[in-house]
């Protein structure tokens, strides 16, 4: 099980990434455009540097819901692979079967 910590550290960068996600996109379609000036892209620039860094969606990692393990996530169902595997063994996620030949 990840601490707590750890847990609230991600939650309050999910959380950040909503509050900034519109502010973040238009200062980068304005530094990526042909058309700006560089007086408009620099300020641009420096607008996004003074943002937080945990706003940024790359910081954000997927975890297991259940028990915040951060590797082998599987997107689909928000499970690590170990969770995963009990899950579909005891039939809890619907349509899905363990297979055996």
């Amino acid at each position: 099980m990840t601490k707590k910590s750890i847990i609230a550290r991600e939650n309050k960068r999910f959380f950040l990434i909503k509050k900034f996600f519109f502010q973040r996109k238009k200062l980068k379609k304005i530094i990526s455009s042909n058309k700006t000036s560089n007086k408009n892209r620099w300020k641009a620039i420096i607008k996004l540097q003074s943002l937080p860094r945990n706003s940024s969606v790359v910081r954000h990692r997927n975890r297991c819901k259940l028990t915040g393990r951060p590797h082998a996530y599987l997107r689909k169902f928000g499970l690590s692979r170990i969770k995963f595997r009990e899950f579909a063994v005891k039939g809890y996620i619907p349509g899905l079967r363990k297979s055996s030949w």
